[in-house]
Parts: C-alpha cells; sequence; structure tokens
C-alpha cells in the first residue's frame, strides 16, 4: 500500500473531518451575518425554480443515500437483501437523483457564470462552489459504469467499510482502498475537499433549518390600496 494511499484515504479524511467541524463552528461563533445561502433570484427568476427544485431535491437524495449506504453494518440489511441487491438499487436510485441533480446544477452554475447581474453579486467561493458540486456529481454518474461491471456488491462493501473503519476510529482503513477503481477515488477525494471547503462557504446555510417557522404567529400581509 502506497503512502500516498495512506495519505489521502486514511489521514486527509481525519483533517477534512477537522476543519468542517472546527470551521463550521468558528463561524456561527464569529461570523454569523455571513450565515446565509446569498440568493440571487432576486437579481433574475427565469428558470430558477426549476433548477433549485432539480438540484436540491437531487442532492438531499445522494447526501442521504450515501449517509445510509456508506455507514450501515452490512449485518444490519443482510437479512432482507444481498449486498448485490443493495448496489443495484443504489444505482437506480442515486441514477435518477444524480441526474436531476447534475441537470438543476448545470442550469444554477450556467446562471451565476453567464448572467451580468450575478456575476456582479457573486463572490469568487459561490461560483466555485457550484462548479465543484456539478463536477462531483458527474464523477459520480460516472462511478456507474465500472460498477456496472461487477453487480457482487464487492466495491460497495470495499467503500463501505472504508466509511464505517474511518468514523469508528478504526486503524486501516486506508487498506480498503487499495483495489478500487481510480474514480472512486477520485470521486472520495472531490468529497473529502468539499468538507474542507464546507464551513468557508455558502454551504453552511444547508444546516440551517427553519423550523421555527411552523411554530411562529402569522403575520398581517395587507394588501396594496
Amino acid at each position: 500500500m502506497s503512502y500516498l494511499n495512506t495519505l489521502i484515504f486514511g489521514i486527509y479524511p481525519y483533517i477534512a473531518l477537522v476543519v468542517l467541524f472546527l470551521g463550521t463552528w468558528a463561524r456561527y461563533d464569529q461570523a454569523q451575518f455571513t450565515w446565509k445561502a446569498h440568493s440571487s433570484q432576486m437579481l433574475r427568476k427565469k428558470n430558477m425554480v426549476m433548477a433549485s427544485v432539480l438540484f436540491h431535491v437531487g442532492i438531499l437524495v445522494i447526501f442521504f443515500g450515501h449517509l445510509v449506504g456508506l455507514l450501515t453494518p452490512h449485518f444490519v440489511y443482510e437479512p432482507f437483501m444481498s449486498a448485490g441487491t443493495k448496489q443495484v438499487m443504489a444505482i437506480v436510485v442515486g441514477g435518477i437523483a444524480g441526474v436531476m441533480c447534475l441537470v438543476g446544477g448545470a442550469m444554477l452554475a450556467y446562471r451565476r457564470l453567464t448572467d451580468p447581474r450575478i456575476q456582479a453579486s457573486s463572490t469568487f467561493a459561490d461560483n466555485m462552489v457550484i462548479v465543484i458540486l456539478v463536477v462531483q456529481v458527474a464523477l459520480g454518474l460516472l462511478t456507474i459504469l465500472p460498477t456496472l461491471g461487477h453487480l457482487d456488491g464487492g466495491t460497495m462493501l470495499m467503500l463501505a467499510g472504508w466509511a464505517q473503519s474511518i468514523f469508528t476510529f478504526q486503524g486501516g482503513a486506508a487498506e480498503y482502498m487499495v483495489g478500487v477503481h481510480w474514480i472512486y477515488k477520485l470521486h472520495i477525494f472531490l468529497g473529502l475537499t468539499i468538507f474542507v471547503l464546507f464551513p468557508f462557504t455558502r454551504l453552511v446555510h444547508m444546516l440551517s433549518v427553519p423550523l421555527e417557522y411552523f411554530g411562529r404567529k402569522y403575520q398581517v400581509v395587507r394588501k396594496r390600496a
């Protein structure tokens, strides 16, 4: 096992998680005014709703699919389905959600990068993060190609073993990644890098769920005379 493999898949995950948690905590504590999505909907609404819905629905399905799929131990679902069946389900559901997210994300990226008004109000981080997310989703869809060549669930078990070893602080996590196809490795590396960028970009807004809206009093809105 090479030193580079150990560095990227054995050490870098912990660096990314530390930056994610400490950076997010520090930003919330010290710079709450910057904790927002920087929405550009008021600048141009054309295609905004469709693109936003496709992107956000797709990315939420992908996120929770990865969370459950990678961190659920094999023995939990083994009595109900085989690893191969779970892999096929991941391909179908993830593929649909991935296409939705890719189409919506590409529309949002094109809009942000080409509209003069939105360009003027966008930061480098705003442009960078939407492009990185689109690339990451595209890489995720590309992983379907090598997966179709072996539907026994073997690769999925190796990836799940790596993720569970990282989150349970077990040694030798990088060993799971030795024989994995390079497209998976690139996809995981970019995903870890998104964790590093998370506290410093607009991505932090995903942690703000407006639950208090469901319990607040109605607002009185008067009609214009």
